[in-house]
């Protein structure tokens, strides 16, 4: 894994060996930083019967493969089950790959886009590569499984997994309660999401499932689901949702506001300086990254967070290059050095700059109008006049172009 989480997962390592017979420590040292531990007592005890019939615990997580990343997001709860799995259990990581199909309505206001396979079995793959960054995936203490196994289901074990729930319990759900209250449609699919998270439960025989603070409904009510097919109830450990690099929302692909663990040094480390201020301490929490002393400056600690997010993830030089490339780029307003080329073909010795743009950097030529006519676009760091839409091929060839605060490429004219 690489890091700063391992101080934490190997402190429990020895605690599960030095106190054996202390299921409470353990399970106040797992949930230390969770938003809830229900039922209150349930993890000490499945934690003490474990112990006593000398096997792992199996803890759960449902990943649904919507996007091809994996984000700082997830590694939230990841980094909890890497704490389970230092402290002697098993990881059971379920690609969504079934209830991909459907869409996730936790947190939703309308009904989810539906993905197509080509699309879930690509993010799948990308999903199982990028956990092991994270997870340990010796398979002592790791499984990994794809839900298709048991939800692709014959119709008469559907019926019975949907006779288990009521419309009433899922109008308890806060976002289908809000919906059905507007008037706006909740699809009759989107109501047995919660039943097929809930079953996997029951398929992998889960001892414990931990998952973010938007899935306190589905994981609870696996444990419904699994007392009606006589099978011990899991513990519930919900984790506290790290915002978007916007501060407000749930970061996510979706929201635009994410940071994906596989993304350039540069870009991990310019995404993160534009978190708001009051977005850093939930952060460094969550991240379990060392807080900066008190007296240090917003900017300074986000700097701080910054590289140590970077160094995570790829190294501490990659660290250091990152925070040195954005302050040539921001602080000292420097170009950077390595600047991806781009042919175009002048006409008449001219560049018409929206469809340039737009071919440069992969966005509509209306999008592209826009820029040059709002000044959003520099040559050679100079703004380059709003009132033109041709610019002379000799004034951009060679030159690097930049639109927004971090896109740049530099233009080789064709003639």
């Amino acid at each position: 894994m690489g890091i700063a989480w391992l101080t934490a997962s190997r402190s429990l390592g020895r605690l599960a060996l030095e106190h054996m017979e202390s299921a409470g420590s353990i399970a106040a040292q797992l949930t230390r930083n969770a938003a809830e531990n229900l039922p209150a007592g349930e993890l000490e005890k499945k934690l003490s019967r474990a112990s006593d019939e000398g096997r792992p615990l199996r803890i759960k997580l449902g990943l649904d493969p919507t996007a091809p990343d994996i984000h700082l997001g997830h590694t939230v709860v990841l980094a909890k089950l890497r704490e389970f799995q230092d402290a002697g259990h098993k990881v059971v990581l379920i690609v969504g790959d079934h209830t991909a199909r459907i869409g996730d309505p936790s947190g939703r206001s309308e009904t989810r886009p539906v993905l197509t396979s080509e699309e879930i079995l690509s993010n799948a793959k990308s999903y199982e590569s990028q956990a092991g960054l994270i997870l340990d995936q010796d398979p002592e203490r790791y499984e990994l499984r794809f839900n298709s196994e048991w939800l692709d289901m014959p119709s008469a074990d559907l019926l019975e997994l949907i006779r288990t729930t009521t419309v009433a319990q899922m109008l308890e759900r806060d976002d289908f309660a809000k919906r059905y209250k507007s008037g706006a449609p909740i699809s009759i699919l989107e109501f047995l999401y919660p039943l097929m998270q809930a079953y996997d439960s029951v398929a992998i025989n889960s001892d414990v499932e931990i998952g973010g603070t938007d899935q306190t409904f589905n994981i609870l009510l696996g444990r419904d689901i699994q007392r009606h097919y006589g099978l011990p109830e899991q513990a519930v450990i919900t984790m506290p949702i790290l915002p978007g690099i916007d501060g407000v929302d749930k970061m996510s692909k979706t929201s635009g506001n994410e940071i994906a663990i596989t993304a350039s040094p540069d870009e991990m480390f310019g995404r993160t300086m534009r978190i708001p201020d009051t977005a850093i301490d939930q952060w460094l929490e969550l991240l379990a990254i060392e807080r900066p002393d008190s007296e240090t400056s917003p900017r300074d600690a986000k700097a701080m967070l910054a590289k140590a997010i970077v160094e995570r993830f790829h190294s501490t030089d990659a660290a250091i290059a990152a925070e040195a490339q954005f302050s040539s780029q921001f602080v000292d307003h420097e170009l950077p050095e390595d600047v991806e080329e781009v042919e175009i073909t002048a006409e008449d010795g001219l560049i018409h700059m929206p469809a340039a743009l737009a071919e440069a950097f992969s966005i509509s030529r209306s999008e592209a109008r826009r820029l040059v006519e709002q000044g959003g676009v520099k040559v050679s760091g100079e703004p380059f006049d709003q009132g033109l839409l041709d610019a002379k091929a000799d004034d951009l060839d060679g030159n690097v172009v930049q639109i927004g605060r971090r896109r740049f490429k530099r233009f080789r004219i064709a003639r």
